[in-house]
This record gives C-alpha cells, sequence and structure tokens, in this order.
C-alpha cells in the first residue's frame, strides 16, 4: 500500500514539474515574442490545447493587433504631416520670396507714386496668399489631431447658403463668372455646424473659381426623404477619369494646368468636415454636365 502511495505521489510530482516547467518556457516564449515586438518584430504568441494559457495567448495577441494597428496607422499619419509640411513649405517659399522683393524695392524709394501704389497691391495679395496657406496648415492640423468641436444647432439651410453666397456675389463679378442658384423659398431646418457647413461651401466656391477656369457655377439644394442634397456645380474643364478617385486625398492637386496654385488641402479639409457632419460628399465631372461636388447630410443629428 505504501508502494501505491508513494508512486501517486512521484506521478503527481511529476506532472506538477512537467506542468511548471511548461508554464515556464511559455513564460520565457512570450517574454522573447514580446520583446521582438518592441524591437518592430510581428510575431504572435502561440499556445498549444484550449486551456488557460491559450485563452491568455489570444487575449494578449488581440492586444498586440490593437497596437501594432495604431502603431501604423501615427506612422501614416506622421508621414502625412512631414509630407504636409514639405508640400506647403515650398508652396509658402515662392509668395514670400516675391512679398520680400517688393518690399525691397519700396523701402528703396526709387519707385513713383504709380508704382509704388502697384506694388503695395501686389505686396499685399502676395501676403494674403501666405495667410492662406497658414490658414489651411492650421485648419488641417485641428481636423486631424480631432481637436474641432461642432456646435451642432438646427439652421435653415436655404437662408445660410443665401447668406453665404451673397458674400461671394464681388468675387464672382470680378472673375467674370455667372451664378445659377436653385434654392427654395421655404425654410428647410437641418442640424448643422454653422461654421462648418459655411467653410464647406466657401472651399467649394474657392475651388471652382480658383481651379477649373469656369464661367458659371450653380448651386442647387433639394430635399431627398431625410436628407439634404447640396451641389455646386461648375462648367469649367473638367476633371480626368483617373483623378476623381484621389480629388479628396490630402495634398493630391491633379492636373496642374488645371489646377493652378493651391495646397492640395481644401478639398480634403472640405470633406473631413462633411464627414464630422455625418455627411457624404462625392463629385462627377462630364463633359456635357460639367464637374459636381454633391454634399448629402442628415437633417436631423443626434446630439451626444
Amino acid at each position: 500500500m505504501t508502494a501505491v502511495v508513494i508512486v501517486i505521489l512521484f506521478c503527481l510530482c511529476s506532472g506538477q514539474f512537467l506542468y511548471i516547467r511548461r508554464i515556464k518556457k511559455q513564460e520565457q516564449d512570450w517574454l522573447n515574442i514580446l520583446r521582438g515586438i518592441q524591437g518592430g518584430e510581428r510575431d504572435k504568441l502561440f499556445a498549444k490545447g484550449n486551456g488557460q494559457i491559450a485563452d491568455i495567448s489570444y487575449e494578449l495577441n488581440k492586444i498586440i493587433d490593437t497596437n501594432l494597428i495604431q502603431i501604423a496607422q501615427l506612422k501614416k499619419a506622421d508621414e502625412a504631416n512631414k509630407q504636409i509640411l514639405t508640400g506647403l513649405s515650398h508652396d509658402v517659399r515662392t509668395p514670400l520670396a516675391s512679398l520680400l522683393g517688393y518690399l525691397e524695392a519700396l523701402q528703396k524709394g526709387s519707385l513713383d507714386e504709380v508704382e509704388k501704389q502697384e506694388y503695395l497691391e501686389v505686396a499685399f495679395r502676395k501676403a494674403n496668399d501666405l495667410k492662406a496657406y497658414v490658414d489651411m496648415l492650421f485648419e488641417w492640423f485641428k481636423l486631424s489631431s480631432n481637436e474641432q468641436q461642432s456646435v451642432i444647432e438646427t439652421v435653415d439651410i436655404n437662408e445660410q447658403t443665401r447668406e453665404i453666397i451673397i458674400e461671394w456675389l464681388p468675387v464672382l463679378e470680378q472673375s467674370n463668372i455667372a451664378l445659377s442658384v436653385n434654392i427654395r423659398d421655404e425654410d428647410l431646418p437641418v442640424s448643422i455646424d454653422r461654421m462648418a457647413y459655411s467653410r464647406i461651401l466657401n472651399n467649394l466656391m474657392q475651388n471652382a473659381i480658383q481651379h477649373s477656369h469656369c464661367t458659371q457655377i450653380s448651386i442647387i439644394i433639394r430635399q431627398d426623404v431625410n436628407r439634404v442634397l447640396i451641389s455646386v456645380v461648375n462648367n469649367g474643364q473638367i476633371i480626368p477619369e483617373d483623378q476623381l478617385p484621389h480629388i479628396f486625398e490630402r495634398l493630391y492637386k491633379g492636373d496642374r494646368a488645371r489646377t493652378g496654385k493651391g495646397s492640395g488641402l481644401g478639398l480634403a479639409i472640405t470633406k473631413e468636415l462633411v464627414t464630422n457632419l455625418h455627411g457624404e460628399i462625392s463629385v462627377s465631372s462630364t463633359q456635357n454636365e460639367g464637374t459636381k461636388f454633391q454634399i448629402s447630410l442628415p437633417i436631423q443629428v443626434r446630439k451626444k
């Protein structure tokens, strides 16, 4: 009987020893893999069987996958921000050098009154170009860092759109661009952020005026069940079909002959603002119908 007990105890101790040894080996494997992940490797944790160790490995793998995705997103965002800074620094250099040239000429005092006025006007335009670049960059970083706080309120989008259009009338007249507006007289209440909507429409107007070489811009608003559709259409140069999928990408400038100067951020910011309003934006460009940017916004947005 004593021999049987000794054998049982020996088996139990041996089993316990083997189990502890297995745990130790598993722990060392985990430690090696985690150290490898810290160094940039992408190995995963493995455990045999269906016990608690396997469950722990599964949960750790989920944490590792989540962290790797977040790291990849941060690296992508960091690279994009570097590209933005590089692109804008190049775009800023030209108007800055030109502005300094005009100011230097004014400082020398060798200009007559007419030339002084002309140089001052040009310098003022160059300064405004620089301000626009800086404002665009500031707004993009605010959006990408989620610092932009939306203030959702019920607004008559028809009236709000008319107020925005009125501000563009002098620019359209100066640019010899005709304006066609198809907006109903009755109120159309929509839950939006006033500032965000103004920036969206202003960006689309500016894009058409500066980059499309159009002679007419049409603005159309209509209700589609529980959504409102806002269309901004211009009859300028069409956007090639292969460029349409990239039109809302940051830093994308498309055909230089069509677009002229620009930061490549305007439409990317527009898309981000529309998304923040729980909306969608699309673009089409054909010879017969022109280039149409269409925004779809929900009539009502639930406040968080």
